[in-house]
């Protein structure tokens, strides 16, 4: 049988900014200097948030929390560009695009302290719950989509996951219904190099992961994830491929954890030294100050307010979280359904009584 030889796919790798705030001005995604300053500021805020979680589960103040140092820019580049009517299917190390997308501190940290009320979007954004499981929150936003196109809303559904998720099935079975049903979806990918502590090349040979998405028909972008002015590029473009009716996209932002996995592991087991400094020097938010000092967007006096002022937030919810009353054990009974099964009241009741 003769062989069929297939052409060699590529994808595009897209920097707009350098690791030394050096732009590429014919790839800059349009931004005030307003609105890139306002990328800044929110990008201090989650950092700031990040460091004060993990001293405070490190306090015994909050439960195992898992961190996204090194991260923001995938989360804070992407939810700049969404509408508030457009869903998201957050993933465990998303507190950041939380935040960005309007999600009280507060509640975010009731999260990480085990009180579920944390996870209650606003009533003006569609912020679906933290996805614990890998991967599964990846047919729900397909379906998300699903149901967008049908009602015509324009809405974009977007998941995020990392890169562990994509040798999972639901991955997989979500891609492929995204690609038949040409779905407005988004899949980003924040391809931090290790899933927990396997590293990329020992739980895929894809090249990329962002090639992945040739096999389902549809586009897959690499980016520098820690570029924020690449990432609000190539999640510009996909939302409004997306809200056109163009179809979904793969985003796969190639970036680093620059923290361990979770408060309960402790990274140097399985990456050196030498590997951390190297992505250190890639840091998002010291990139991004770069290119602002360059422009006369940033001076000391701004980034030490803009600090402190940070701090002050984070600080103030902090105090309001400490204050909230624990929920009420019976509640795992009165939410699960709209309204409570004849078996659920009386298990309550055996539970808890007639109070």
């Amino acid at each position: 049988m003769p062989k069929r030889v297939l052409k060699e796919f590529k994808v595009e790798y897209l920097q707009v900014l350098d690791e030394e705030g050096n732009c590429d001005e014919s790839l800059m995604p349009k931004l005030s200097n307003e609105g890139i300053k306002k990328i800044y500021e929110m990008l201090v805020l989650v950092r700031v948030f990040d460091q004060k979680a993990f001293n405070m589960q490190r306090q015994g103040r909050l439960g195992t929390y898992i961190q996204f140092k090194g991260q923001e820019a995938c989360q804070v580049g992407s939810a700049y560009v969404l509408e508030d009517g457009d869903f998201i299917f957050p993933m465990y190390r998303n507190s950041g695009l939380l935040i960005a997308r309007k999600h009280p501190i507060v509640q975010v940290l009731q999260y990480w302290s085990g009180d579920e009320r944390g996870l209650r979007s606003p009533d003006n954004v569609n912020n679906f719950p933290i996805s614990i499981p890998v991967g599964t929150h990846t047919v729900h936003a397909v379906g998300a989509a699903w149901a967008a196109k049908l009602r015509n809303t324009k809405q974009v559904s977007v998941v995020y996951f990392g890169d562990g998720a994509t040798s999972k099935g639901d991955f997989h079975e979500g891609m492929n219904f995204a690609g038949v049903f040409n779905v407005p979806v988004v899949f980003i990918c924040e391809n931090n190099q290790y899933a927990i502590s396997v590293p990329r090349k020992k739980q895929t040979h894809s090249e990329t992961i962002a090639q992945k998405a040739i096999a389902y028909g549809f586009e897959g972008i690499q980016v520098d994830g820690m570029d924020i002015f690449a990432v609000v590029k190539a999640m510009k473009d996909a939302a409004e491929k997306a809200r056109n009716g163009k179809g979904p996209t793969l985003i796969e932002c190639f970036t680093y954890r620059m923290c361990d996995h979770s408060t309960s592991d402790d990274a140097s087991k399985y990456r050196t030294k030498d590997e951390m400094e190297l992505w250190v020097k890639k840091d998002p938010i010291e990139r991004l100050e770069k290119y602002m000092r360059k422009k006369g967007l940033l001076d000391d006096a701004y980034k030490e307010s803009i600090l402190s002022r940070s701090k002050d937030i984070v600080e103030k919810a902090v105090t309001e979280f400490e204050k909230i009353s624990p929920p009420d054990p019976k509640d795992i009974f009165k939410y699960v359904f709209a309204e409570m099964t004849p078996q659920q009241k009386e298990e309550m009741e055996e539970m808890f009584g007639n109070q």
